[in-house]
């Protein structure tokens, strides 16, 4: 399977990125490009394009690891760190699990409710069932699981499509904007942050070594990095593509919003709403189609992370219904309790800004070792440039943590 040089070869490669790319197109990255692009148009498209870059860079180094090392990330940390640093983060792996179904879920029971105006409370409960189904496609095998996601990625990306054809924004501008950085003022800086230090969302550093540490099992050096390098080609093309969304969430927004002086469109519903005279009600409906397929597949792949986490760290493994329970209770209590949908997600945003550096510094560490990861350690420059990335990331999380609690 590795030898030759038939393209259809790559096809067994492709799959664990496209499942860890739902993560950067999750409900959270909706609001704030959404908000992004109404405030400042598209003036911010330069900080999603360098995000993406940095997330092409760490998703590419937690799937080295899974190859180099036959163990995800979480294992190699029980392995090569005290016991008392292993359970601390094993548990504030598990916070992030739940963290990060809380803004998923209920951007899933959200889509529901503005697609077919069920109110929110029954639209989590068919999010639950939705949910279940979704996770049960694991029992085929881990083919039926990625197949799905990546269809699933691609109804948000032509729903996208259609939303950027009726909204016929200047393309011109937003080419300009794409690699011309610029700032709008002091909250565009903010903002900018905000999406930055977002960009890197730490469950599934942990899930994608995990997804390539079995997938195929290199038997010499030579073949190590064939499969290296073809499954950076499948990072690139789904990080790409997961991009791409995001561009067009907030290029989108500024051809609408902005453009017709609506500049303070900050929540989901109030998106979904205001589409509505703007281009009609087919475009609000793709909007709400995005929002609830980003939510659902977003929340599985939550619900993975956290079984990865407890297996890697602890050795234990639960039935998936009853970890999808667990994750989910706090987001199905925040319905229960009438929690405000677009509150609560940023409330979800910030917990998950504790969690990123838990991650993403022991995965620079050990990449860059060689006794670890033999002849696909990091070479020098990746080393600094993976080191410098994940400083700029933590530093940005920091500052929006300082920011959020007036620090």
């Amino acid at each position: 399977m590795l030898q030759g040089r038939n393209r259809m070869r790559l096809l067994p490669f492709l799959g664990p990125a496209f499942i860890a790319s739902i993560a950067y197109i999750d409900p959270g990255n909706f609001a704030t490009n959404i908000a992004g692009g109404s405030k400042y148009g598209y003036t911010l498209v330069w900080v999603i394009v360098a995000s993406n870059l940095m997330a092409m860079l760490v998703q590419g180094l937690s799937a080295k690891l899974g190859v180099a090392t036959g163990r995800n990330l979480a294992e190699v940390c029980r392995d090569e760190l005290p016991r008392r640093l292993v359970v601390g983060l094993w548990l504030q792996a598990e916070l992030i699990a739940m963290a990060t179904d809380l803004a998923e879920f209920l951007g899933a029971a959200l889509g529901l409710h503005l697609l077919f105006g069920l109110g929110l409370l029954p639209s989590a409960g068919v999010t639950v069932v939705a949910s279940f189904l979704l996770l049960g496609l694991q029992r085929f095998g881990y083919r039926p699981l990625e197949a799905t996601i990546a269809v699933i990625v691609l109804v948000i990306g032509v729903c996208y499509v259609i939303e950027i054809f009726d909204a016929r924004p200047d393309l011109g501008s937003v080419a300009r904007h794409a690699v011309v950085p610029g700032f709008a003022g002091g909250d565009s800086v903010l903002l900018a942050v905000g999406i930055l230090g977002a960009t890197v969302m730490p469950h599934v550093i942990w899930l994608h070594s995990a997804l390539t540490q079995d997938r195929i099992r290199p038997e010499n050096e030579a073949q190590a990095k064939r499969l290296m390098r073809l499954t950076w080609i499948d990072v690139l093309v789904a990080m790409a593509i997961a991009g791409l969304i995001n561009a067009a969430m907030l290029v989108m927004a500024a051809s609408t919003f902005f453009r017709s002086g609506l500049h303070d469109v900050e929540s989901l519903e109030s998106a979904h709403r205001t589409l509505v005279p703007l281009l009609g009600g087919a475009s609000s409906a793709l909007f709400a189609l995005a929002l609830l397929a980003s939510g659902l597949s977003s929340s599985a792949v939550g619900t993975l992370s956290g079984q990865v986490v407890m297996q890697g760290f602890i050795r234990r493994r639960i039935p998936i219904a009853l970890r999808r329970l667990v994750t989910m209770a706090p987001a199905f209590a925040a319905v229960v309790a009438g929690a405000d949908p677009s509150r609560t997600l940023v409330l979800s945003q910030v917990i998950l800004s504790f969690g990123i550096p838990f991650a993403l510094v022991p995965l620079v560490v050990f990449t860059s070792r060689r006794d670890l990861m033999g002849a696909l350690a990091n070479t020098r420059l990746t080393t600094v440039a993976a080191s410098a990335v994940a400083v700029l990331i933590v530093g940005l999380n920091v500052l929006l943590l300082a920011q959020t609690f007036g620090l």
